[in-house]
């Protein structure tokens, strides 16, 4: 039998908090079925007792299926964990673990929205001053923010983490509380520095990077925290989250380069329910915890067909109003390139996401999402003429 790990039972009644070495298997609210060499332990919570009653090994095939099915490759590769993204392998090196609970594989989309926002300014040259100021602003929203981003929501989702993916780093134990607790803090004053850094470097009146920093931080923060902790709410959370993805590393590059236009607020914030599409495409891995839990995502909330039709429907219409905005203001060639660009979207949306989201969602996002982030530039250089 391979070495056990921290399955993370989080069960809170009465002040009755459990988190044991074993690999488990939830029968309801209240049970556990426990698989501790080879032999099946059924834990039950009544109240404040808790019993403890071992069991007739007959159903013990189907547990280590169901351990098998929850925890990752016993190949994993370091690829993946490095990238924070599915099929990752164990890692106990702590710097590693750090990296992955980033998930550097959510940095590319916020560093294409500050060179769409820089090239939408008109005024970005290829200077090293202003390639400087581009890298530094990309650290800001990449590494900085949207780790930090990242962090704090595995921190407040390690619950649910504990039931969908048991083996990730937090509640597998593979870092302690309070060495997460300081990343959050490191990586979120890393990245409000940087903002006043740019806002001083771009001589800046008004520090508005350093305050679209501090909002994007604060919605971050809400979007995964309790009371608010917007992604209970399928329609809020993952419209939060587009515009985190999408609008606002696009007004800081803009705002680095030049001034930020009411024009260019409203169309990208248009733009994020394309992104509320993307977010809806993460929230089918983590049907089962979110049932389990209460959080009403657009899965959960509609079924799982519905939810993938929404999904598409918000990613393809978005991106047809934006390319019929594009024609009504003269633009009918960056308009063509643009319908040019959703087309092979729609093609993998039928191959991979539409037959089966569960099966296929990195696969069809590895596939798409480079035509959506080609398109938002396609704007970007539209509205910059």
């Amino acid at each position: 039998m391979p070495p056990l790990t921290v399955a993370g039972i989080y069960r809170r009644q009465h002040s009755l908090r459990i988190l044991l070495l074993v690999k488990s298997f939830q029968l309801s609210d209240d049970l556990y079925v426990l698989l501790f060499e080879n032999r099946l332990i059924l834990i039950e919570l009544t109240g404040t007792r808790l019993t403890i009653r071992a069991m007739e090994t007959d159903a013990n095939e189907a547990v280590k299926s169901n351990v098998a099915e929850k925890a990752p490759a016993a190949n994993g590769s370091g690829f993946n964990q490095i990238l924070g993204i599915k099929g990752a392998k164990q890692e106990s090196d702590i710097w590693k673990i750090r990296v992955q609970l980033t998930k550097p594989v959510t940095w590319p989309p916020l560093i294409w929205g500050v060179v769409c926002g820089a090239a939408a300014s008109g005024n970005f040259q290829w200077t090293v001053e202003d390639v400087a100021k581009s890298i530094v602003c990309m650290l800001m929203s990449g590494p900085f923010l949207t780790g930090y981003t990242q962090t704090i929501n595995d921190w407040y989702d390690r619950e649910i983490d504990a039931i969908n993916e048991p083996y990730r780093p937090i509640p597998s134990g593979a870092i302690s509380e309070n060495e997460v607790i300081t990343q959050i803090w490191v990586l979120l004053l890393g990245g409000l520095g940087l903002a006043g850094i740019l806002d001083v470097w771009a001589e800046h009146d008004f520090p508005t990077i350093f305050y679209l920093a501090l909002g994007g931080s604060f919605i971050s923060y809400i979007y995964s925290a309790p009371p608010l902790k917007l992604k209970q709410n399928g329609w809020i959370g993952n419209f939060a989250l587009g515009a985190s993805y999408i609008s606002l590393p696009w007004w800081a590059g803009q705002a680095l380069f030049g001034t930020l236009t009411p024009d260019i607020v409203v169309l990208t914030l248009l733009y994020s329910i394309a992104g509320l599409g993307i977010a809806i495409v993460n929230d089918f891995k983590s049907v089962e915890g979110d049932k389990k839990m209460g959080l009403q995502s657009l899965p959960v909330a509609f079924g799982e067909e519905t939810a993938k039709w929404i999904c598409v429907g918000a990613i393809d219409i978005t991106q047809l109003s934006v390319a019929g905005y594009l024609l009504g203001a003269g633009k009918p060639y960056y308009a063509a390139a643009l319908l040019g660009l959703i087309a092979p979207q729609v093609f993998f949306q039928f191959k991979y996401f539409l037959k089966d989201p569960f099966k296929y969602d990195v696969k069809y996002q590895a596939s798409a999402q480079p035509f959506l982030i080609l398109g938002l530039l396609v704007t970007a250089l539209a509205t910059s003429h």
